[in-house]
């Protein structure tokens, strides 16, 4: 589904991507962990074509988005559902209208047939009738999973989440994992998720990918990383991670 070869970017002399190689398995999910700075986030940036690589491909069904014009580029994101990391609510629209906002965008509905899709997709996240609410009166389990509604609008074949679960207690980030994973189950959609929690991860993960200093250091099912006496992994795994971090992410 997802192939990146030889990614490599550069902010201000430092080295944020360097010579990265990764392929994202078609109709699983991916985990990609690593401690903060490290280069995830400008990794999903790439992925979305946000970011124009200084050097290397990301091929999505075996095209290179780096090639592609804005109109080509746009027609490849409609493929994508996208979870930011503080759920990027409009601030001025109710639950409705940000879950409503690609049906308005994207296609010739009504409002009574994109305000049964929006009903449809809030049941789908456990927050049936919450239409009217502002995002100011939700909590951040709350944002988080209308976030994910809106990412599901356009019935999407590649999810991108960025660390869904930050800032949450431990409880609501197990329903927000569970909550991932039903919906994958479910969509059959390809999942990829930025995390820097092990723990999550290794629960809601089919392969995952570390990655350090800008390169993917190690690959593999989450039994692997488990198993695995690589000193790199192991320190992250239990919490401690020595060399230099970049600190652009």
């Amino acid at each position: 589904m997802i192939e990146i070869r030889s990614l490599t970017k550069t902010f201000k002399g430092q080295k944020v991507l360097d010579d990265l190689f990764l392929k994202i398995g078609q109709g699983r999910i991916t985990v990609i962990i690593g401690p903060t700075g490290t280069g995830k986030s400008v990794l999903l940036k790439h992925i979305l074509g946000l970011i124009k690589p200084d050097h290397g491909e990301i091929l999505v069904d075996g095209k290179d988005i780096n090639l592609m014009d804005e109109v080509r580029l746009n027609e490849v994101r409609k493929k994508f559902g996208v979870c930011f990391q503080d759920a990027a609510l409009f601030d001025s629209m109710n639950v409705g209208e940000n879950i409503g906002f690609p049906f308005a965008m994207h296609t010739g509905l009504s409002k009574e047939e994109i305000d049964k899709e929006v009903a449809a997709l809030l049941r789908e996240v456990g927050l049936s009738g919450i239409e009217q609410k502002m995002p100011s009166q939700l909590s951040g389990g709350m944002r988080k999973r209308v976030g994910l509604a809106r990412a599901l609008a356009m019935n999407p074949r590649i999810l991108l989440f960025d660390e869904p679960t930050t800032g949450l207690d431990p409880v609501m980030t197990s329903a927000i994992n569970a909550l991932i994973r039903q919906v994958q189950v479910k969509t059959k959609a390809t999942s990829v998720v930025i995390s820097h929690d092990i723990q999550g991860a290794f629960d809601l993960a089919d392969h995952m990918a570390m990655i350090f200093n800008g390169q993917i250091v190690f690959e593999g099912e989450p039994e692997r990383f488990k198993q695995t006496h690589d000193p790199l992994v192991r320190q992250f795994v239990e919490g401690k991670i020595k060399g230099p971090i970049n600190p652009i992410a």
